[in-house]
C-alpha cells in the first residue's frame, strides 16, 4: 500500500532567507465553515477557537500578551529567557519546530541558544501573514539559522516532522489549555505519533492560580481581548458571507473553578439570525445568547505529567 504523501495540497514559496509551505486556502476556507455549522448546531452552541487567528486576530493577540494583565507571556518569557542554554543543552537537538508561532518573540530566547551551532527553525501558524512576517524579521535577525515556515493547521503539519528529525517540538503560550479533555488526548496522540525516539517537546502550561489574577487576564481595560471575541464574527462575516452586527456581540470571561479553566463567550445583546449562503445554513440567536469561543484550561504539573505519560512521553524536567 503506497503512503499517502505528508506534502500533498502544500505549496512551496521562496523568499530571501527562508522559504513557506503553504496548505491549499479553498481547504482551510471549507473547513472554516464546516466548523462554524457544527458549533452553531450544537445546545449549547460553540466556535472552535482555532479560527480566531486569521491575520487581524493574530494581530490582536500579539496586543493582548502586551497588556499589563496579561502575565502568561511575561511569565514564559522569564523561564525561556532564564533557561534556554539549559534547555539547548538537554535535548541537543539542531531543529526548532514550534506550534503556533505567532510573532515568535518568546522563541527567540531559544533561538538565541540554538544560533551558536547550525540550526533548522521551522514556525507553524495557521496565519500565512502571520507567519510571512515573524519569518522574514527572523531571517534578518538569525542570518545563520535556515528557516522553513509551514501555514498549515497543527494536524496538516504533524506528519511532516519525521523527515525533520532529530528535533524539538515546541508549544508555548499555554495554548494548549485551548483543548477540551478529548481534543487533549487526541493532539498528545498525534505529537507522540509524529515525534521519532529521542525527539523532544517542550510544552508550556498555565497553572492553577487566584481567581483574580485569572479573570484578569482575560477581561483587559483596554478592551483588546473583547476585539480579540468579536473578529471571530468580523472574519464570518468576510469569510463566510454572514452579516452580523459586531456592535450587538460581548465579551464574556469568567473562572470555572469546577473545572479549572477560564470560559470566552460572545453575549448577543439583541436577536440576531447566522446565514451562511454557500451552505444554505440558517441559525437564529436569542437575545442575551452565549456561544462559546474559547476556553483556556489551568494545570498542576503533577496531572500534566500523568497525562502525558499516557501517550509515552516521558517528563525529563519542569521550568517553574
Amino acid at each position: 500500500m503506497t503512503r499517502p504523501d505528508p506534502h500533498a495540497g502544500f505549496r512551496r514559496q521562496r523568499h530571501p532567507g527562508f522559504e513557506l509551505w503553504v496548505d491549499s486556502p479553498e481547504e482551510s476556507t471549507a473547513a472554516f465553515a464546516q466548523s462554524v455549522v457544527r458549533g452553531l448546531g450544537d445546545h449549547p452552541r460553540w466556535l472552535h477557537c482555532r479560527y480566531l487567528y486569521d491575520a487581524r486576530g493574530s494581530a490582536l493577540f500579539e496586543r493582548i500578551t502586551e497588556q499589563p494583565e496579561y502575565y502568561p507571556t511575561r511569565t514564559e518569557a522569564a523561564l525561556l529567557r532564564e533557561h534556554a542554554r539549559d534547555i539547548r543543552a538537554l535535548v541537543g537537538a539542531p531543529t526548532l519546530v514550534e506550534l503556533g508561532a505567532g510573532s515568535s518573540v518568546k522563541t527567540r530566547h531559544l533561538l538565541d541558544a540554538w544560533a551558536d551551532e547550525p540550526a533548522r527553525y521551522v514556525p507553524v501558524d495557521v496565519s500565512l501573514e502571520a507567519l510571512t512576517m515573524s519569518c522574514a524579521a527572523l531571517a534578518r535577525e538569525y542570518p545563520g539559522v535556515a528557516i522553513r515556515g509551514l501555514a498549515a493547521s497543527y494536524e496538516r503539519a504533524l506528519p511532516l516532522l519525521r523527515e525533520l528529525s532529530p528535533l524539538v517540538l515546541v508549544f508555548l503560550g499555554s495554548t494548549i489549555g485551548n483543548f477540551n479533555p478529548e481534543e487533549l488526548g487526541d493532539f498528545l496522540e498525534r505529537v507522540s505519533a509524529a515525534l521519532a525516539v529521542g525527539d523532544h517537546f517542550l510544552l508550556g502550561i498555565d497553572l492553577v492560580k487566584d481567581v483574580r489574577t485569572l479573570e484578569a487576564a482575560y477581561n483587559d481595560r483596554a478592551g483588546v481581548t473583547a476585539e480579540f471575541t468579536r473578529n471571530f464574527f468580523a472574519r464570518m462575516n468576510r469569510e463566510l458571507g454572514t452579516r452580523l452586527d459586531l456592535e450587538a456581540i460581548e465579551h464574556v470571561a469568567h473562572y470555572n473553578d469546577r473545572l479549572d479553566r477560564i470560559e470566552i463567550f460572545a453575549r448577543f445583546t439583541r436577536e440576531a439570525v447566522i446565514e451562511l449562503p454557500d451552505l444554505g445554513r440558517r441559525f437564529r440567536i436569542a437575545p442575551g445568547e452565549m456561544i462559546m469561543t474559547e476556553i483556556s484550561r489551568k494545570f498542576r504539573t503533577d496531572e500534566m505529567a500523568a497525562t502525558a505519560a499516557r501517550y509515552a512521553f516521558e517528563t525529563v524536567r519542569t521550568f517553574t
